[in-house]
């Protein structure tokens, strides 16, 4: 039996039960009730849409006895949100009447699920057939032209911004900022900036975030230093830019700093202060990050767990390591890919071998970093037969192209088992230009096995085909020193001093005492 409430009662309780969340109730009164109208139907509908309930929403959307502009574009809205693009174009096409409304929920639903071109096509669209846009839609557009580095189409879109007098919002002025620096353009950021009468903590952190990848990084602390508030995005976004731009040691203070204050680190910051741990074999700093991590309960995402992996076997820490691997729900392919390459790196050949074949089991499919870790356990173990097996499986039934390090590998490999000519061969077959590590495992290899003269002949065509390039003169001047001839092995530095060949001085880290000490090749006095 139904409810003989009027309308106006009947949308009233609907409305309260679906602000309030309580969609049962909300349902309940809409089944029996004998009066229903547009706004009856709209009301439940856009309940369903709020909560996300796909197959709800369809059912009361595909019931309506009339469907608004209202109606389609909460549920376009609804599609995008749970990623059904299809549905959503279906539904937009199927329209009779759009309205703005409609254009940005279809155009926003493109740009949430990475179909950035198509949002932009669309609204070119919607800017042909003469419709009216707002910031919503102006923001939506712009975060796409950032993500598909669209610089022209972003400048076009900040000038339709300016022509309709809505560039001086902030959300706009936002998006513009990171928009700018994203596609290198840093000074249009920083006048935007510099000139916006309204900044909230999202236009400090993307100034930051955009000087920082831009390599303006003392640029970026000057601004954090002066910025009146700090979130966790403006600590992560500092501390990021200076382990992207490989300054470890500040990494690690500015964390120190950020530990000082109240706001707690996020995921994405603990990726970048461990990475810098890594690169600093500093262990010590890093089990500290670990157990911060503990403590505080933080889930180990793929990210993080293969950052931590990489860190405790660089330093050598194999139990360590495996206790967070086997510790982690979720494992990611950067997850398997950090052990299996780090237990290569620790000597646990048939260990890394074990776990690529569990990877596999697993259904995780193997990238060109896998198959890297993989040719290093077989480099590691002198396994010829081995590395050939998994170079030719990588191209022909995983169809990953293998890069320069790949092709790095089999020829040290090759070069090791003293198959000097078959190392040769794949380098001259090589679809890139070798580096310097390819040519000096190879000719390491004929130093090895003693053949002086494929050295001599590979080392001298390097230098002579590039005549300034200090890598090449110093691996054949090393050769000729290692093989007991110093005169011709001097007499290669004195062409790089002729020449004004300089060599960058290498260098290396130990940590004592959980200070990290460098040294430079040369220099004999150290604190």
């Amino acid at each position: 039996m139904g409810f003989e409430y009027d309308v106006y009662v009947v949308n009233t309780l609907i409305n309260m039960y679906v602000v309030c969340g309580n969609l049962r109730d909300a349902r309940q009164l809409f089944d029996k009730s004998l009066v229903l109208d547009s706004v009856s139907w709209n009301s439940m509908l856009a309940g369903y849409v709020k909560a996300g309930d796909v197959e709800e929403a369809k059912s009361i959307f595909v019931q309506m006895p009339e469907r608004n502009t209202i109606a389609s574009s909460s549920m376009i809205d609804l599609f995008g949100k749970t990623g059904r693009t299809t549905e959503a174009r279906c539904l937009f096409d199927e329209m009779i009447e759009k309205d703005m409304v409609s254009w940005s929920a279809m155009i926003s639903c493109y740009e949430q699920n990475g179909m950035f071109e198509e949002a932009l096509v669309l609204f070119a669209e919607m800017n042909c057939k003469g419709v009216m846009v707002d910031e919503v839609v102006i923001v939506t557009v712009i975060s796409a032209c950032a993500n598909l580095l669209a610089f022209n189409e972003g400048k076009l879109t900040h000038g339709l911004a300016v022509r309709i007098g809505i560039e001086s919002y902030i959300n706009i002025q936002n998006a513009l900022i990171h928009m700018y620096s994203k596609c290198g353009d840093i000074r249009s950021s920083q006048r935007l900036f510099e000139e916006s009468p309204l900044l909230d903590e999202i236009s400090w952190n993307s100034m930051i975030s955009g000087y920082s990848k831009a390599g303006y990084i003392r640029h970026a602390r000057k601004l954090f230093d002066l910025m009146p508030k700090k979130d966790v995005v403006s600590w992560g976004a500092m501390i990021s830019g200076y382990a992207q731009h490989e300054q470890y040691e500040e990494t690690l203070e500015l964390f120190h700093d950020m530990q000082l204050g109240e706001v707690k680190p996020d995921e994405s910051t603990l990726v970048s202060v461990v990475s810098a741990c890594a690169h600093l074999n500093n262990v010590d700093q890093g089990s500290s990050v670990h157990s911060y991590i503990r403590n505080n309960e933080i889930k180990i995402n793929p990210i993080l767990g293969a950052n931590l992996i990489d860190m405790y076997l660089k330093s050598g820490c194999v139990q360590n390591a495996m206790e967070v691997f086997n510790g982690m729900e979720e494992k990611g392919v950067s997850t398997w890919n950090a052990l299996i390459m780090g237990l290569a790196m620790n000597g646990s050949v048939e260990v890394s071998f074990e776990k690529f074949s569990e990877m596999k089991r697993c259904g995780v499919e193997p990238n060109d970093v896998t198959f890297l870790g993989i040719l290093s356990a077989c480099r590691h173990a002198g396994l010829v037969d081995e590395g050939r097996h998994y170079f030719e499986s990588m191209i022909n039934i995983y169809n990953i192209v293998p890069n320069i390090k790949h092709y790095g590998c089999m020829v040290d490999l090759l070069g090791r088992a003293g198959a000097l000519e078959e190392a040769e061969e794949l380098i001259e077959d090589m679809p890139m230009e070798p580096d310097v590590a390819t040519w000096g495992a190879l000719l390491g290899a004929c130093e090895k096995h003693g053949n002086t003269d494929m050295g001599e002949r590979i080392g001298m065509k390097l230098i002579e085909r590039y005549p300034d390039h200090d890598g090449f003169h110093v691996l054949l001047s090393n050769f000729y020193t290692s093989m007991g001839k110093w005169e011709k092995g001097a007499e290669i530095r004195g062409k790089m001093k002729k020449q004004g060949v300089v060599k960058i001085p290498g260098w290396s880290s130990i940590e004592a005492d959980g200070e990290v000490h460098k040294y430079l090749a040369g220099v004999r006095m150290h604190s």
